[in-house]
């Protein structure tokens, strides 16, 4: 257990790795538990980053988990999220940990759209703000070229180099160091989603990111 971590209220928000159960909303939400934490985790398959400042309907579903409680997923139609200010109103988090990246590299475009990812960035991160939370941002694991996302190790360094430089005030968690490229098997076919050891092994590193970064010393009980 972290004593820095032990009775603080997390609140994590992401795309599809925090979607469905096996994924981060299990394996990451566990591991802050362990460490004493309380914790709100709220998944949205397939949306951007200032999604989370509305109320949205993800192309591919949803997922929560309510502490210890089991994980919850909903299909697209009945997969509505609940915006950022509401989540704070409900839970009062000390700690906001935001796990998106993959969802907004467009891996099939000639060019990362930058402006897009900025706007979306920056419309969260002024919503985090407003919150009074601390906030860590955790970016794209490497997972394997090709597949039906069209991931590439390349735009996937883009992708975690342009998020570090943009999403202050939150501290920028880089999932790039936790394993090699290729290293945590993904689905076949998919390249960008784990099986289960990868979301376990991706879960843990950035949990001992957590307990480990600065940004613990900065929370006040």
């Amino acid at each position: 257990m972290s004593l820095l971590l032990a009775g603080l209220t997390v609140l994590i928000i992401g795309d599809s790795h925090m979607a469905t159960q096996g994924y981060l909303i299990t394996t990451l939400h566990d591991d802050l538990m362990q460490q004493g934490a309380k914790v709100y985790s709220y998944g949205a398959c397939g949306t951007p980053s200032g999604a989370w400042m509305q109320t949205v309907q993800p192309p591919c579903g949803s997922a929560f988990r309510l502490d210890n409680g089991p994980v919850r997923m909903r299909a697209s139609e009945a997969g509505f999220t609940k915006p950022l200010p509401d989540l704070v109103k409900l839970y009062h988090p000390d700690l906001i940990v935001v796990v998106n990246g993959d969802t907004m590299a467009g891996y099939k475009n000639p060019t990362m759209p930058k402006s897009w990812i900025w706007g979306e960035v920056h419309t969260l991160t002024k919503g985090i703000a407003a919150s009074g939370a601390s906030c860590v941002w955790v970016g794209p694991a490497w997972g394997s070229e090709g597949g039906k996302y069209g991931k590439t190790f390349a735009r996937t360094r883009e992708m975690s180099d342009y998020l570090a430089e943009i999403v202050s005030p939150c501290i920028y968690i880089s999932s790039l160091n936790m394993e090699k490229p290729g290293e945590w098997a993904t689905i076949p076919g998919d390249g960008q989603h784990y099986l289960d050891s990868g979301y376990q092994a991706w879960g843990n590193a950035i949990a001992k990111q957590i307990v480990s970064s600065d940004i613990l010393q900065k929370i006040k009980h």
